[in-house]
């Protein structure tokens, strides 16, 4: 068996990238509560996992993860998760910045939010999948760069979104 350096929290978070993204890539064959409930389970654990990647004290290296998910991909699993929620896909956002500036509530789309948050997990994965560990290293600090100034922030949203979904709605 050939010795890794990467962390254990490391190996866990690319292990809950990949159940994320399998998850995401059925929902259409998923039932919608199977689906929230499956969401509920791993959004909180992705945050933490994302949250606590340690990086290295010389990383001061700019990293960048290339996209390779297509915009067809993209739109046909938003779609997917579009279709399985139904009218309770769409909620009001809170933590837009603009909200400050406006007396109109802002709309945003739960399958919209899980779909970029499968963008940045996919192209991630993708990039692990044919690395070796140098280049997995700078993809994991890429990803937690990404994870502090964008998608964590969407991940919260999201998951309120879910919750409501599970504990208010009356669909499941």
């Amino acid at each position: 068996m050939e010795k890794t350096s990467l962390t254990p929290n490391a190996l866990a978070f690319i292990g809950l990238c990949n159940e994320y993204c399998a998850t995401i890539e059925n929902a259409r064959e998923t039932e919608r509560d199977e689906f929230v409930e499956s969401m509920l389970r791993l959004l909180p654990r992705l945050y933490i996992t994302a949250n606590d990647l340690k990086l290295p004290d010389d990383a001061d290296e700019d990293s960048y993860i290339d996209d390779v998910l297509d915009d067809e991909t993209y739109e046909s699993v938003r779609g997917d998760i579009e279709s399985l929620l139904g009218y309770d896909d769409s909620y009001l956002e809170v933590f837009e910045e603009n909200m400050k500036y406006s007396d109109t509530p802002i709309g945003a789309s739960i399958a919209e939010g899980l779909t970029d948050i499968f963008q940045v997990l996919y192209n991630f994965l993708e990039l692990v999948k044919t690395s070796t560990e140098p280049i997995i290293q700078l993809a994991l600090q890429a990803v937690k760069e990404d994870f502090a100034q964008y998608w964590s922030q969407t991940l919260c949203n999201v998951l309120r979104a879910v919750n409501n979904i599970r504990y208010n709605s009356t669909d499941i």
